[in-house]
């Protein structure tokens, strides 16, 4: 397999995810959130105890696949630097831009793994906890889930702008 092909196959597995998590994430926020009081109590333990923690794991770990294939591809590409300092000193757009929308996707990445995650584990029981503290993990889990919501628009418009006129 030829160099190139492996950068291809790389930027590939890195849009897949992204196409994953960020699917999930408005999946959350858009359909299972909103819709979950209109649930019969019978039938909500289904999605407490097997949709969500399925999801869920997908959702983190396309956060982190995605997080990692971009820093390896822009590290590869030689822009990894300038564009984690937003492009400081460069004046060029496009580095701005790349670099905008990577800490919009670190913060993401980070909001998953140790603010949405700790959380949804004591939600939805996962782990042990007094009853309490489910509905404020709930909370906060779901506060957070909406931040990444609304990142997730100019982070995508950043990523994509690039390669699509605007950078």
């Amino acid at each position: 397999m030829e160099y190139l092909d492996l950068w291809l196959i790389m930027r590939w597995f890195h849009v897949v995810a992204g196409v994953m998590w960020i699917g999930l994430l408005w999946y959350f926020n858009f359909v299972q959130i909103p819709t979950m009081p209109k649930i019969p109590d019978e039938l909500k333990p289904a999605i407490g105890k097997h949709i969500a923690p399925a999801a869920l794991f997908w959702f983190r770990w396309a956060a982190a696949f995605t997080v990692l294939w971009g820093l390896v591809l822009a590290y590869n590409q030689g822009y990894l630097v300038d564009a984690l300092m937003l492009g400081a000193g460069k004046g060029l757009v496009s580095v701005t831009m790349i670099g905008i929308g990577m800490w919009f996707g670190m913060i993401m990445a980070f909001n998953v793994w140790f603010v949405i995650w700790p959380n949804q584990k004591i939600a939805l029981g996962l782990v042990e906890a007094e009853a309490d503290a489910k509905p404020k993990a709930a909370r906060m889990a779901m506060l957070f889930s909406r931040t990444n919501t609304l990142l997730s628009f100019p982070m995508l418009y950043c990523m994509l702008a690039v390669s699509h006129g605007a950078g």
